[in-house]
């Protein structure tokens, strides 16, 4: 179930034959990553370019830079079958991450016009009753954040966080902070989402191995941010704000409109609990049980149908099929509502793939210009320890720039020789993971778009979205990268 490596960047030594042969040795191979972090961070936060454009530009100044040649970046027309190692970056990270996001998409479409969502969160407020509303709320963003994107998530729970806080009178801030972060969590450190889907292609790791350290460091981190959200939601005060539940309401019945138009069936009847729970876990339980299979079970027949149920294509593939029938054929669903839904769900991924597959470009470029050799020897003498380093690179860039997935591949591309010369597990590779995912939410500000959803959405001041949602990542980032440096001195 491991994923297959990505196409080999092509092996001529660096400086030969480069457009631009203007460095030589560690020092100058140095200089040329500083110069192209550097000018990543000025294209992206200063010229606003698009992170694809900048990621490409980048890429393809760092290789001449650093001595690859025209051939060896582009690949020859005099020869179709050459791999350039743009090519290679590009296809070989995107041969299986985009299938895994893809497939993950269309089930949370799902999920989310089938109304799973409210009644997931409708059951865990009945139940936990209205003292515990909040815990209910970060529950709900927790379970329903593993197949739904971030703003996505937000968007379709935030009418029931309004509901909640206008029935108790109390700070919004009580409701929406733990949805959040349960939201966050999942975003960051869970599949099928992207930062960590697109870390396990760059590195080469399973995927079982990356839920399930997600979840070991996962849910330490989203307790410490519920903890703050509760003590933070009691000393803030910020109103429900009329003019988003007015503008919810507009939405929820735009999209009632709209299933009718596209002929999908009223919901007579809510969605039952479990059968969201179970579409939402099973995924994560057949990907979990072949990687566990491959560890403790010998090759058998038993031990290959385990491996090929859980290998992510077929695990998400049979997750989508279960939804598609339990949520919308049995329900009345026509097959071109399923279709119009599942189509429509697809339309913003196209932007975080070709991020992604230039994050590949540029781990491929630096690989094969001897940057990333040079970066690693120098890493090494620092003596921080891999995790620590991981950590850190990618908060600086989090910071810096503000997008996490911008942030993610860069860091595993930095990083990747380091793991290459340790030969480190399979587990420790994925705690790895978890360090720079941690460190990509760090201090969520005003660079980043999700900083102005949370702020819009639950109608909070800047100033008090500094001071809630910003600390809030903070902690969550945290937590999760403590849990990961502690978990990796038991793991080598």
């Amino acid at each position: 179930m491991s994923f297959p490596h990505a196409a080999p960047a092509p092996t001529t030594p660096p400086h030969t034959g480069g457009l631009l042969l203007l460095v030589d040795g560690t020092t100058g191979l140095l200089t040329v990553a500083a110069l192209g972090i550097a000018l990543l961070l000025f294209l992206i936060i200063k010229a606003r370019l698009q992170p694809f454009v900048a990621l490409l530009a980048v890429s393809i100044a760092v290789g001449l830079l650093a001595g690859l040649s025209v051939t060896e970046l582009f690949g020859t027309v005099q020869r179709s079958d050459a791999v350039s190692t743009i090519e290679s970056g590009m296809g070989g990270i995107l041969g299986h991450v985009a299938i895994i996001i893809g497939l993950g998409t269309m089930l949370g479409a799902i999920l989310e016009v089938s109304g799973g969502a409210e009644v997931l969160a409708s059951r865990l407020l009945a139940l936990f009753g209205e003292r515990r509303a909040p815990l209910a709320m970060g529950l709900t963003g927790l379970i329903f954040g593993v197949p739904v994107f971030f703003d996505v998530g937000i968007f379709v729970l935030a009418p029931i966080v309004y509901a909640a806080a206008k029935r108790s009178g109390k700070s919004i801030l009580l409701y929406c902070l733990p949805l959040l972060a349960g939201l966050s969590m999942t975003h960051a450190f869970l599949p099928p989402h992207p930062g960590p889907v697109a870390a396990a292609g760059l590195l080469h790791v399973q995927l079982g191995w990356v839920v399930l350290m997600g979840i070991v460091c996962g849910l330490p981190a989203v307790l410490a941010a519920w903890a703050y959200a509760a003590w933070i939601g009691k000393r803030i005060f910020v109103a429900v704000p009329q003019d988003m539940v007015e503008a919810a309401e507009e939405a929820k019945r735009a999209v009632v409109a709209e299933q009718r138009a596209q002929g999908v069936a009223p919901r007579e009847h809510p969605v039952p609990l479990a059968t969201v729970l179970a579409i939402i876990g099973t995924p994560l339980i057949l990907i979990l049980a072949a990687t566990f299979s491959s560890i403790a079970l010998d090759p058998s027949p038993g031990r290959s149908v385990l491996e090929f149920f859980g290998n992510p294509f077929v695990a998400l593939t049979i997750a989508l099929l279960l939804a598609y029938y339990l949520l919308g054929i049995r329900r009345g669903w026509s097959r071109k509502s399923l279709e119009t839904v599942s189509t429509a769900s697809l339309k913003p991924v196209g932007n975080i793939l070709l991020v992604v597959g230039a994050g590949g470009v540029f781990g491929a470029v630096l690989k094969a210009s001897g940057v990333a050799q040079a970066l690693s020897d120098t890493f090494h003498d620092v003596g921080l320890p891999v995790i620590v380093l991981s950590y850190l690179i990618s908060l600086v860039l989090r910071v810096a720039q503000g997008s996490a997935t911008v942030a993610i591949v860069t860091t595993a591309g930095i990083v990747a020789p380091l793991l290459t010369e340790g030969h480190h597990s399979q587990a420790f590779v994925a705690l790895v993971i978890m360090a720079i995912s941690a460190g990509s939410i760090f201090a969520s500000h005003v660079n980043d778009g999700g900083f102005w959803m949370v702020a819009k959405y639950f109608g909070i001041g800047e100033r008090d979205t500094l001071r809630t949602w910003t600390i809030l990542e903070s902690v969550l980032s945290l937590a999760g990268f403590v849990v990961a440096a502690v978990a990796g001195v038991f793991v080598s």
